[in-house]
């Protein structure tokens, strides 16, 4: 009788490392499929509303592009966590607190206004971002705790923060009691990439540039190299010199600094336009 045995390959396939999301894609096509089938709904139709219709004028790839930079400033920041085998739940409290911190110089100093001020705002997100992931670097760092709660539990102290601050501190005086800032003056707005066509802003090619410029330092640099040394065998990045703890700090404040300038780029430019 025949006798089948599965044996892990010594490398991976090349070809299958490059098939798999396609065939990932497939699948969940064809599971779609038999779900809308099931539900009674023409899948043809269900997937012309869901993948074309989105894309089928130039205003919503600007509606798409405005829902899509922070999703991708926001993943490629985290990736670099992931690579470290490092796990940073809390992201969102990081691009919240990145939008609270570059929004401050519009709102407690709006008669400010020049070029400065926009990249002050983006500099103060990325800075307030890196901050506020610093605080779960350093419980891990320091005391082992686990990044995988504290990081997750920030993400409610951010959104409280936010609510005191908007029906506080911060609020308009003249927004009819509505929790929300005084409206930014025209230096703080990030400009559009074509106003007549959309209203996609340059938070978009921030997010294209970080993925470019992070592909780069993963695959092309010693930073990079340290980042999947030490996620894939510590013990092995231990021999070869590297610290773990200066690599929680850089993963954790990359990746808070990127979702900082997701922030910033949000309240600047989506919100205020």
């Amino acid at each position: 009788m025949m006798r089948l045995e599965l044996v892990k390959r010594p490398q991976r396939s090349m070809l299958f490392s490059a098939l798999s999301p396609f065939i990932a894609f497939v699948l969940t096509i064809i599971a779609g499929a038999i779900l809308f089938a099931l539900l009674g709904v023409n899948p043809l139709k269900a997937f012309q509303i869901y993948f074309l219709e989105p894309v089928s004028q130039v205003w919503q790839l600007h509606e798409l592009a405005i829902k899509a930079a922070p999703l991708i400033l926001i993943g490629v920041g985290l990736s670099v966590c992931y690579r470290a085998n490092i796990w940073n739940i809390g992201a969102e409290g990081q691009f919240i607190l990145g939008g609270i911190v570059g929004s401050s110089i519009p709102v407690l100093f709006p008669q400010f206004e020049g070029p400065l001020v926009l990249p002050l705002m983006l500099l103060f997100g990325m800075v307030g971002g890196a901050a506020y992931a610093a605080i779960p670097a350093l419980l891990k760092a320091r005391f082992n705790t686990n990044e995988i709660l504290t990081s997750l539990m920030l993400v409610y102290v951010a959104q409280l923060f936010l609510d005191w601050l908007v029906r506080g501190p911060w609020r308009d005086p003249k927004g009819f009691n509505f929790p929300q800032t005084i409206q930014f003056n025209d230096s703080a707005i990030l400009p559009e990439l074509m106003p007549a066509s959309g209203r996609a802003n340059w938070g978009f090619v921030f997010a294209l540039v970080a993925a470019v410029l992070v592909w780069i330092l993963m695959s092309r640099m010693l930073k990079g190299f340290e980042v999947r040394v030490l996620g894939s065998s510590p013990r092995a990045g231990r021999f070869a010199g590297f610290g773990i703890h200066r690599m929680v700090f850089f993963a954790f404040m990359l990746s808070g600094a990127l979702a900082g300038l997701a922030g910033i780029s949000e309240v600047s430019g989506a919100i205020s336009q």
